[in-house]
């Protein structure tokens, strides 16, 4: 597999494909592009065992992803845009999920919004002790998380406490993180987490590749079989003043004021 110019890269060492994020100046915000390139590095896994895992991770020592670039928001005009998005975003996630070999999200500070998702997304979630997970759009953008997301980050940590920090927008830290089972582990800083991730990926890349691969779409089929409409909601928060607001007031660093509509 190659390198992907500046913004994501993958390198292929002994069976582990490492993706990492590469914009370490915007704390690794997501673009258009990344979530593509991630979606076809994960559609297009080989299962010839030259990679039998992959690990996830971000560049620059300060977040894993904090969500889309907001700057790209700034283009929607119509309902459709938004239902666009959300359809690319869940089509993302899927691939994730439905890669065929197992996959780490190996999270290291920030980890919110799109970035959350992700994670929520792999197999498996190990850490580092500066870990922030979570998505306050409730105090930033006044969007909205598709009904699919919601359900996968209900499968991981329960709808209760989605609800709790969607509606508190606060951030979950390493400890809790651990304590939920949203992570497995806490390793102490960087350095030791993605030595845990080497192993962890060599270990579960040495397991019965049918079984895993059976496991992670049946679990997946599980969680979809209740799928719902939500493209009214989403348009809701996507077309509302409100989310011009808070994305105008997110990128000028001043403090929106919601009005409902």
């Amino acid at each position: 597999m190659t390198e992907h110019p500046v913004e994501i890269t993958d390198r292929l060492r002994d069976g582990i494909l490492w993706i990492t994020f590469q914009r370490p100046e915007a704390r690794n915000a997501l673009t258009f592009g990344m979530y593509e390139r991630l979606a076809q590095l994960c559609t297009e896994m080989p299962t010839d065992g030259t990679v039998r895992a992959v690990v996830i991770s971000g560049a620059g020592g300060k977040a894993f992803a904090a969500g889309t670039d907001m700057t790209q928001f700034r283009a929607f005009e119509k309902p459709q845009d938004a239902l666009d998005y959300e359809n690319q975003i869940d089509a993302v996630l899927e691939a994730v999920e439905r890669c065929p070999v197992p996959t780490i999200a190996a999270i290291n500070g920030a980890c919110t919004g799109g970035g959350g998702s992700i994670a929520a997304a792999c197999d498996i979630r190990i850490a580092s002790a500066s870990l922030k997970f979570g998505f306050p759009i409730a105090r930033t953008l006044g969007n909205c998380l598709a009904a699919g997301n919601l359900a996968r980050l209900s499968e991981l940590i329960g709808a209760g406490r989605v609800r709790e920090i969607i509606f508190t927008a606060r951030l979950i830290e390493a400890d809790e993180a651990l304590g939920i089972g949203l992570v497995s582990e806490v390793l102490p800083d960087e350095d030791a987490m993605l030595t845990r991730a080497a192993e962890l990926a060599g270990k579960v890349g040495s397991m019965a590749p049918l079984t895993l691969r059976a496991t992670k779409e049946a679990m997946r089929r599980n969680r979809i079989a209740s799928k719902v409409e939500d493209s009214d909601l989403i348009v809701s928060c996507y077309m509302s003043d409100d989310f011009r607001t808070g994305m105008e007031a997110f990128l000028g660093k001043t403090k929106p004021v919601w009005r409902g509509k």
